[in-house]
This record gives structure tokens, sequence and C-alpha cells, in this order.
């Protein structure tokens, strides 16, 4: 057993780089825990009420803000990278189609989640026996109070752009980020400087101006908060904006110009899953529970439930150009359920009026091709 004062930290931290790398993340970075340059950022966020209805993120602020109080005797963060992108992402032609939902891509596949945790283990027992004695770590996916983009971006994985994503200047923002906590002193890696410079087109292209200020999200008109975290009723005003996205959203990311070059993932549990790739909106709404509990198995979307699914497929067939079997399902439906009723009920009149609108369209193109000429 070695005595971690004796230990080759250099020598360690190329051991953990590679096993790492080996292990299937795309990049492992090391960043110390101080995080104060950060915390009248997230103070100001929280006052404000950026967070929406997340009141998790108002809670153990302090752990938030001192990864060492959050595992005792932490020293350095270990952070880590892996690329998510799906092979067969198809952007521009689900996003387009106003009846075929869109579904954020980094939940077309298997939940994450399990997979990084299972590795970010994997990576801590290898050094535990590289040290050849028993160390105080824990790997943390999104479960626990964590800055994890703030410490990534410390690690030299990337720098935080102007949509809060953190990005890579090889792999875009397609990726996702876990951390393994050690209470090893060891060297840390040098921040990567922003290179956002004067773009905006993230903020640009936000359909719902979410990005209220560079580097500045407010959930609360965010589509990934409004369709994933918020559980209630989506504002009305907002609902038009949401167009087909009933999970998520990749505009910003769409838009940014380090996305042009990212490469895809290797990962099979990352790929599009059948069951979610090119649905329409009037398939997906008529699962009833147990099907999209079947279907969304090992996926990130099962956690929002079919209440909400089903909420956000509502507001989406609203918006949708018309159709009459889309009004035909959407006035058979009986959720009972008040929150989903309104939804329901919303996009009915939605697609009432455009009945009508199509109806009068229809009728002022009659009349104006028999003031033609025949020959016109």
């Amino acid at each position: 057993m070695n005595n971690p004062s004796e230990i080759d930290l250099k020598k360690l931290v190329q051991h953990i780089k590679h096993t790492g790398e080996a292990l299937g993340f795309q990049q492992i970075g090391i960043a110390d825990v101080d995080l104060s340059q950060h915390h009248q950022q997230l103070d100001k966020w929280l006052a404000e009420g950026c967070h929406g209805s997340m009141d998790w993120m108002a809670r153990n602020t302090e752990l938030r803000k001192h990864p060492e109080q959050l595992h005792p005797g932490t020293m350095r963060v270990i952070s880590v990278r892996l690329d998510y992108l799906p092979e067969d992402a198809r952007f521009a032609q689900s996003l387009s189609s106003s009846k075929q939902a869109y579904i954020s891509r980094y939940a077309l596949g298997r939940d994450y989640h399990k997979l990084m945790r299972k590795r970010l283990k994997q990576l801590g027992q290898a050094i535990s026996e590289y040290c050849q004695t028993q160390l105080n770590l824990r790997p943390f996916v999104d479960s626990a109070p964590v800055l994890e983009r703030q410490l990534a971006s410390k690690a030299g994985l990337g720098w935080q752009g102007k949509h809060s994503l953190l990005i890579n200047p090889k792999a875009g923002s397609w990726f996702f980020l876990g951390e393994l906590f050690v209470d090893l002193p060891l060297p840390v890696d040098q921040p990567i400087d922003e290179q956002c410079g004067e773009c905006v087109a993230c903020m640009t292209i936000c359909p719902t101006s979410a990005i209220v200020a560079p580097y500045k999200i407010d959930a609360r008109r965010c589509i990934s908060y409004l369709t994933i975290e918020h559980s209630g009723s989506i504002p009305e005003a907002l609902r038009p904006l949401l167009g087909n996205r009933i999970y998520g959203c990749d505009d910003c990311q769409l838009a940014c110009p380090w996305n042009r070059e990212s490469s895809v993932s290797q990962e099979q549990d990352f790929q599009v899953r059948a069951q979610l790739e090119q649905k329409s909106l009037v398939e997906l709404f008529s699962w009833d529970e147990a099907t999209f509990l079947k279907a969304t198995e090992g996926s990130a979307i099962r956690r929002i439930g079919h209440i909400q699914w089903q909420r956000n497929l509502a507001i989406a067939m609203g918006n949708a150009e018309f159709d009459a079997q889309i009004l035909q399902v959407l006035s058979q439906a009986n959720s009972q359920d008040e929150m989903l009723d309104e939804h329901i009920q919303w996009a009915i009149n939605q697609h009432q009026s455009k009945a009508v609108l199509a109806r009068k369209t229809q009728r002022l193109i009659r009349i104006v091709e028999k003031g033609l000429p025949r020959d016109a």
C-alpha cells in the first residue's frame, strides 16, 4: 500500500487520462475546487428567479459553490467529456416538418446517466489500484449540486459559450459532462480562452429569446426547461414559439459555428432509437401510458411522464399546419387531467382557427380563378 504523498502525481495524471480515454471518454481534465469567481453570478441568477420552478437549483447553494463541502476531503475534480451526437441526427428535416416531432438529439438514444456513472466508477477504481490504496472518490453525473460546466471550463475541456453550454474547439458542444471528485492534490489543467468573439448566433436563433444576455439563460423562457423540467401549464404566449419541439431544443447549438465540424458519437447507446425516429405527432400522441413507458424504457424522456409528454405533443399539434386528422385526434382525446385538457383545448382552438382560414383562402382562390380569362 502506497502513501499518497509518495505517489508521482504527474505520472498518475497520465495514467488517469490514458485510462479515461480507454473507457470511452473523449477528453479528461483536472480542476481545483475554487469556484469563487462564479458565486456572485449564481446568486444573482437565482435572486432574479431565472431558475423558474427548478427549486432544487436554489437548494444547497453552498454545496454547489464549494465542491469540498459536497464531498468532504475533495481536493480536485476530474472532469470528463463524452460525445453524444448520433450518426443520423436529421436536424433540418425534423424541424422543418411541422407534423413531425422534434426531440433534442441527446435524448434520442439511451439515458447517459448510468453509462457515464459506471465508467466514472471504473476510472475511480483504476486510480485506487494505481495508488494501491483506498481513496476518497465520488462520481457525479447530474446527480448532485455540482457546477459542472464551470468545473469543466477550469479543467480545460472548453469555454462557456453565450448560450451557457460548454464549447470545445474540436468537438463543439454535442457532449455530456461528468465528474469524479478526488482527495489527491493532482496537477491541474489550464482553462481555454473564450473564442465566441462577437458572434451572437445562438442568441439570435433562440425561438423564445431565452438567452437574455450573453452567458445568461432565463429558464422560464427556455424550451428545454418548458418541455422537460417544467411540469405545469406553459404560458400561452410561449406555446406558438415551441413549434414541433416536444422534448428539449437544439437551436442554439445548431446555430453555433463551432458545431459545424462536430464528430458523431461511436457509442451505440447514443444512436437513434427506432421508436423515436421521424415519428409523427399524431402517432406519438396516440401512445397510451403503457406504450409510452415501454418505448422510453432506458431513455431520459421517460422521466417527464406520460401527462407531460402529451402536453408537449398537444402544443406541437396546435402549432402544426392544418390537418383534419390532427383536429380529429385532439377532439377525441379524453385525458381526465385538468392541466393537459387545457393544452388540448388550446390546440383544438388553434386548429379550428386554421380550418376557418383555410376555407376562406380556398374560397378566395376559387373567386379569383373564376374571374380570370380561360387562357390565363
